[in-house]
Parts: structure tokens; C-alpha cells; sequence
């Protein structure tokens, strides 16, 4: 699916297409995510982002953050903490619960940010 969207000064282009390639997110060498059906989703102005459905995350691993956010594009985000055996990574993955139409297929799923673990993998 692609999304061309307007805030009123340029278009923002939002894709979002089913990866059938397997991604795995590893830090500390305990594996978080891995899945054969993760959403890529290529933002303007942004590297692209791997959505897992939550049903191949360890959710046992990560623990709600009162932390929200807000994009224009996407709607409100929130977020959880990454348990590890060294104390939480705070912030380090996201979620849109509820988005806005344009993006629905992302609802419920989750992405990590790249630069509070230790690999996102994408193999074949």
C-alpha cells in the first residue's frame, strides 16, 4: 500500500508492503522478534522500519512505558521498555494502537528503534 500525504507544504509519501523475508531483533544475544511477516514501511525522510506482529515478539521481554508521542502521518505511538538481564532499555520499541486510516495495516504492530538494540536482522 502507498500513501501520499500533504501537511500543507510537501508531499509525504508513507509505503507500506508485507516482507516475507525473515527479521529477527537480537540484543544482548536473546532474540526479541522474529517473524516471516513483518511489515516494511519506507517513510519520506526516513530509513525504513520493520513492524512485527506482535505474535512473534517475546512480550514476556518488554514492559509498557507511560512515554507517547505523536505523528502527523501516523497518529499517537506508544511505547515499551526492552527488559534485558542488565535493567530496561527505555523507549526502545513502538506502537501504533490506533492510527490513522491511511497507515491502519501498521495497528497493533511493533518496531524497535535500531540504536537501542543490538541488530535487526533481515535475512532471506
Amino acid at each position: 500500500m502507498s500513501t501520499d500525504l500533504n501537511d500543507g507544504h510537501a508531499t509525504h509519501r508513507i509505503e507500506i508492503a508485507p516482507n516475507a523475508r525473515r527479521c529477527r531483533v537480537i540484543h544482548q544475544g536473546v532474540t526479541y522478534a522474529d517473524t516471516h511477516a513483518s511489515l516494511t514501511l519506507t517513510e519520506t525522510g526516513h530509513e525504513n522500519v520493520h513492524y512485527f506482529p506482535r505474535a512473534d515478539v517475546n512480550m514476556a521481554r518488554l514492559e509498557r512505558s507511560i512515554h507517547t508521542s505523536h505523528c502527523p502521518f501516523k497518529g499517537d505511538a506508544t511505547y515499551y521498555h526492552l527488559l534485558t538481564e542488565d535493567g530496561a532499555v527505555e523507549n526502545a520499541v513502538w506502537s501504533y494502537e490506533s492510527p490513522f486510516d491511511a497507515v491502519m495495516q501498521i495497528k497493533g504492530y511493533l518496531a524497535f528503534y535500531p540504536s537501542r538494540v543490538d541488530r535487526i536482522d533481515e535475512t532471506s
